[in-house]
């Protein structure tokens, strides 16, 4: 990828889009581009990436929040938060492995894709954490919004509405957000041999039990090995995460234990394994496979996905494991991605979001990355991005037909 600007400070992003806008020419945003491959498929004049524009502007640990540039590394965000025993909730996908990307994810990035991992469901996505918002609209004004207390003057909550745009309203300059401390423990019960219902029966008891469950994934037999390197009982692993105290972890890993013995046999996981297995989950490891085959990432109601890859399985070859208790299906296709099908089967069991992640690019060129948005919403959007960048020169088709 041909990078044309790197501007190292707001005012010089400000000046590239007015010139860009001006001159009408369109614009890639990109951070690190480790998450290019997200969305449609993007044809611009130039590229503009915000790397340079990198730092942490202000941490405060007794507060819990944290202000950084953009482009600063999510290695260094990470890293100086886990000095002062804090970290980002949300628990954010490493997207390198599966793309087979290089390069350093940004903080921005995080927020634009509105990233999320395993905790997403107990503590929200990136959206959820996020404070406060600078960026450079498509006219090349310099705007803040938020900050320490969410605010809204302006009719629209500009902080949710830039995570989760895709770089399609503007362009993130420094992001503030609140953190949380590191549990100091953790582990992992895991029930073995358990089909895909009735893992889902078992994340449902999972999550009925008093013991705040930070985790709840289920790895069928097709996937178990490639995790922690094949280190995990034999027989489908559902997998089910504790954090906190050390006595109380104990005392609830031994509660959820004796609740979960009726479902297969039961085992457990120290803290490194526990966190080794997690991180791969985050990162879809079984699907880190080099090629780029269609993955999907669909979300359901919980009790809807194992339905969802039991129908899929009746009409073409699909592998799968589920997160979120169930609510998160990773769908690797083996040929076709198979939107029609896929879609249609997630409309029946009751609605959610089917997005195609990775796929050849002729099959980017042709399925829309995103769920096809209702009218009435598809509407809306055009109207908000019309005011946010009016000469449409952001990743245009990122998110929906430019």
């Amino acid at each position: 990828m041909i990078v044309h600007f790197e501007p190292a400070s707001a005012e010089g992003i400000a000046s590239v889009v007015r010139s860009a806008a001006a001159e009408r020419v369109t614009l890639a945003i990109i951070g690190g581009g480790t998450r290019a491959g997200l969305g449609n498929p993007v044809r611009t004049d130039r590229t503009l990436s915000t790397r340079r524009l990198s730092g942490i502007v202000s941490y405060n640990p007794a507060e819990m929040t944290m202000s950084a540039l953009a482009g600063t590394p999510l290695a260094e965000v990470e890293a100086a938060l886990r000095a002062k025993g804090q970290m980002l909730s949300f628990e954010p996908m490493d997207h390198r492995p599966i793309f087979a990307t290089s390069g350093e994810p940004t903080i921005g990035g995080v927020f634009a894709a509105n990233v999320s991992g395993p905790r997403r469901y107990v503590a929200g996505a990136a959206r959820d954490s996020l404070l406060g918002v600078r960026f450079v609209n498509g006219a090349g004004d310099l705007i803040k919004a938020g900050g320490r207390v969410m605010k809204n003057v302006t009719g629209l909550d500009l902080v949710k509405l830039m995570a989760g745009s895709y770089g399609t309203l503007g362009i993130l300059t420094e992001v503030t957000f609140k953190v949380l401390p590191i549990p100091p423990a953790a582990a992992t019960v895991v029930v073995s041999a358990l089909n895909d219902a009735e893992a889902a029966a078992a994340m449902a008891e999972t999550m009925a039990q008093p013991v705040e469950a930070s985790g709840a994934a289920h790895l069928p037999e097709s996937v178990r090995g490639r995790f922690l390197d094949g280190a995990l009982p034999d027989g489908a692993a559902t997998v089910l995460r504790l954090e906190g105290l050390a006595d109380s972890v104990d005392m609830r890993a031994e509660r959820l234990s004796a609740a979960l013995s009726r479902f297969g046999p039961v085992s457990r996981l120290d803290a490194d394994a526990t966190r080794l297995l997690w991180g791969e989950i985050r990162d879809v490891k079984p699907y880190a496979d080099g090629t780029r085959r269609p993955l999907w990432r669909v979300s359901v109601a919980p009790s809807a996905g194992h339905q969802l890859v039991a129908a899929l399985r009746l009409q073409t070859g699909v592998d799968a494991f589920y997160d979120w208790q169930g609510g998160l299906v990773w769908l690797r296709m083996e040929a076709d991605a198979e939107a029609e099908l896929v879609r249609r089967y997630v409309g029946a069991l009751g609605g959610g979001h089917a997005s195609l992640v990775r796929a050849g690019d002729d099959v980017r060129a042709r399925i829309p990355a995103f769920e096809p948005q209702a009218p009435a919403v598809a509407q809306l959007t055009e109207r908000i991005r019309a005011r946010f960048d009016p000469a449409r020169i952001f990743n245009p088709g990122r998110i929906a037909a430019p």
